[in-house]
Order: C-alpha cells, then structure tokens, then sequence
C-alpha cells in the first residue's frame, strides 16, 4: 500500500473513531436532586412558581451528562431546541417534582428549557426530549431521598446533623456513595443543599460513582426548614 493509501486508511479509522465516539460521548449521569429549604435560605431571591409553594421535598436540578476525569459535555445541539409538545403529559409531574425557584416567578417551563439545552442534547444518542425528562422524574421516584432521611432520624428542622450520617443513610437505600454539595445561609451556617446520585449511560440504573463533584463539607450540616 502505498502512502496515499494509508493516509485514506488512517482517515477512515478517525473518522471511525470519532463516530464510535460521539454516539455516546459521556460516561455516566449526575441525577442532581436540590433541597429548596437550602435553596431559598440563602442572600439570593427565590420566588415560589405560579402554582405555589412546592412540597417540601427534593426536587430535581437535572440530569447532567458528565466524563469520568470530572468534566461534561454541555450545549450538545443547538438545533435541538426545548419543545413543550413533547413533554405535555408530564407537565404536572414537572411542576411537583422539578419546580422552579427562580425569580421572576414562572410555570418552569424556562427552568426545565435550560435543562434540556445544557445537559439534555448531550443525552439525545440515548434519549429523545421526553424520554430526558421522563426517565429523571422515575430516577427522583426511585431515590426518595426525604424519605429515606426521614427513616433515619434526619429531618429538616433547621437541626444540625452528621455528614457521614447523611451519606450512609443514603449509600445503605440505594446501594451507592452520594456526593453531597452544601451552601451557606446569611448566617454563615452550613446547609444540606443538593444530592448527586450517579446513573448509567441508559439514564434508568444508579451506580457508583466514577466521580464525585468537587466540593467539601463540613462534619455537620444544617438540614433547612421549607
């Protein structure tokens, strides 16, 4: 074979390459789950979405792509845009379990359009836009965080509770490690902020985590009343 012949040879195998690769460029998903008690009693506004004050439960902040070294994809197709059609029958569920917090106050709709435009295009060789939104809302379910602190003696009081406890209390439910992310209130305290589950590649099985998100807590946590 001759030089112009291996070059079409070795053009061909990137190409293979970055085809094989870009079907399914990332390794697991963070399902991200928020304490609005947290979110809310913080120095920045949160305002209640038009239909009310959400349950005081874990609601969804999404379900992220994401590599093994810690990175992630984002903004995946721009083509792709946000299309309320698609997600009709779950709407309800939406607003109960992935409500908006942010200010103005809204439906959600431009919560969960973020969502979908940042982290769900990089998802689409797995899942389709309702399927995104879907399988996180069955993930949320199956997780049943509050209840499974609850179980524990670890409820949101505004009392202060053990991170370890915290994490083995949800590593014993569920079978894995969490990575827990706090925030502080305009009282410096330490609160229970979010949860991040990690999910395999077809977005419905937990597993353990290839890596957990950067960021420290301390030995105790303020678990915020809502």
């Amino acid at each position: 074979m001759g030089a112009k012949g291996w070059f079409i040879l070795k053009l061909l195998m990137f190409q293979g390459l970055f085809i094989s690769h870009s079907q399914e460029d990332f390794d697991f998903f963070y399902l991200v789950l928020q304490w609005p008690g947290a979110y809310c009693d913080t120095k920045r506004s949160c305002c209640y979405p038009t239909s009310g004050k959400p349950a005081a439960d874990f609601g969804i902040h999404g379900l992220w792509p994401n590599y093994k070294d810690g990175s992630y994809p984002s903004n995946c197709d721009p083509d792709s845009e946000f299309d309320k059609s698609q997600i009709t029958d779950l709407v309800s569920s939406l607003k109960k379990k992935w409500p908006t917090l942010a200010c103005p106050s809204n439906e959600g709709f431009k919560f969960w359009e973020h969502e979908w435009e940042k982290h769900g295009t990089c998802s689409q060789s797995v899942m389709d836009q309702h399927d995104y939104f879907d399988n996180s809302l069955k993930l949320r379910d199956k997780a049943n965080l509050l209840q499974i602190l609850t179980n524990s003696g670890i409820k949101p009081d505004d009392g202060f509770y053990d991170l370890i406890k915290i994490r083995n209390a949800i590593k014993d439910a569920i079978g894995f490690t969490p990575g827990i992310e706090c925030n502080k209130d305009p009282e410096r305290n330490d609160q229970l902020h979010q949860i991040y589950i990690c999910v395999d590649t077809s977005g419905t099985e937990f597993i353990e985590c290839p890596v957990l998100p950067r960021g420290r807590c301390p030995s105790q946590l303020q678990f915020a009343k809502f």
